[in-house]
C-alpha cells in the first residue's frame, strides 16, 4: 500500500500515519507489572510495557478504538490521550462512556475523516465478537475499522479488532477487497473459561487471509499480556503451512521506535 506508514507501539497500539494524517489505534500505554480485570472473574497482568511514550508520538489527528471496556486494548494512560485527540471512534456504547464528541459507529456504519490539505479518510465499522457464540454480553461489543481513501490501490486498510472468526468478520472480504490487514490476533483465554478463546488462534487468522486474499498482513495483540496464548511462533507455524504463499505476506513489525511498514 503506497504512502503508508505503520509503527506497532504494543499489543494493538499502532500509530498509522497516511495522507496527511496520524492515526492512534487502541492506545495502551501502561507500564507493564499490573493485573487488569477484565470482568466476570477474569483477569490478565500486562509484562511489557510501549515501547514509545505518547511523548514520543507527537500530535495525534484521531483514534480508533476498537473498544473501550478491556485494559489490553484502552488502559489508564491511554485514556488520558484520548482528551488530546480532535477525533475518537469507536462502538456506540463506547462513544456513550467517554463523552465529549467521540462517535459511536455499529458495524457497517461509516464516518469520514476530513480536513483541508489531507486525503479524505472514509472509515467503516466492521463485525467482531470478542469471544465464542453468546458471548456478547459478556464480552461486550467491539468493532473493526475499513479504511478507504482517495487514490487508494489494491483495497482498503483493514483493522480486524478483537475477534473470533464468525460469519459477521467473513462478510468483510464478500463486501471490500483488502489491501492491508492489521490483524488482531493472540487467542485470548482465561483459566476460568477453560479452552474458549476470545481472539483469533493462528488457524482462524489463516482461514480469514485466505478469504481476504490481502497483499500484506501485519500481525498485532498477540504479546506483552499474560491472557495471549499464542504468541508469533505459533502464528508463523500456521502461515508457514498456508497455501498460496500466504506466510510470505506476513509483515512483523519490531516492537522499537524506528520500525514500522
Amino acid at each position: 500500500m503506497k504512502d503508508l506508514r505503520v509503527t506497532h507501539i504494543g499489543g494493538p497500539t499502532t500509530l498509522v500515519e497516511v495522507g496527511g494524517w496520524r492515526i492512534l489505534t487502541d492506545p495502551t500505554f501502561d507500564p507493564p507489572g499490573r493485573r487488569y480485570s477484565f470482568g466476570w472473574g477474569t483477569s490478565s497482568r500486562k509484562w511489557t510495557g510501549p515501547a514509545l511514550d505518547p511523548d514520543e508520538i507527537g500530535p495525534v489527528d484521531a483514534v480508533l478504538l476498537t473498544h473501550d471496556h478491556h485494559a489490553d486494548n484502552l488502559d489508564e494512560r491511554g485514556r488520558a490521550l484520548l482528551a488530546q485527540a480532535p477525533t475518537v471512534i469507536t462502538t456506540r456504547s463506547g462513544a456513550r462512556r467517554l463523552g465529549g464528541e467521540a462517535r459511536g459507529l455499529r458495524p457497517w456504519m461509516r464516518t469520514e475523516l476530513d480536513a483541508p490539505g489531507r486525503r479524505r479518510i472514509t472509515v467503516t465499522a466492521t463485525p467482531c465478537r470478542h469471544g465464542p457464540p453468546l458471548s456478547r454480553p459478556v464480552a461486550g461489543p467491539v468493532v473493526g475499522f475499513a479504511l478507504r481513501w482517495d487514490a487508494q490501490e489494491h483495497g482498503v486498510f483493514w483493522i480486524t479488532g478483537d475477534t473470533v472468526l464468525f460469519r459477521g468478520v467473513r462478510q468483510v472480504p464478500l463486501r471490500m477487497t483488502v489491501d492491508t490487514v492489521l490483524l488482531h490476533l493472540g487467542a485470548v483465554r482465561f483459566p476460568l473459561t477453560g479452552p474458549l478463546h476470545y481472539s483469533l488462534t493462528a488457524a482462524e487468522a489463516v482461514e480469514l487471509c485466505t478469504l481476504a486474499k490481502p497483499r500484506t498482513i501485519i500481525p498485532v495483540h498477540y504479546e506483552g499480556w499474560s491472557h495471549f496464548s499464542q504468541g508469533r511462533e505459533a502464528v508463523e507455524r500456521a502461515f508457514a503451512a498456508a497455501p498460496d504463499g500466504l506466510g510470505e505476506r506476513l509483515h512483523w513489525l519490531p516492537l522499537r521506535p524506528a520500525d514500522h511498514l
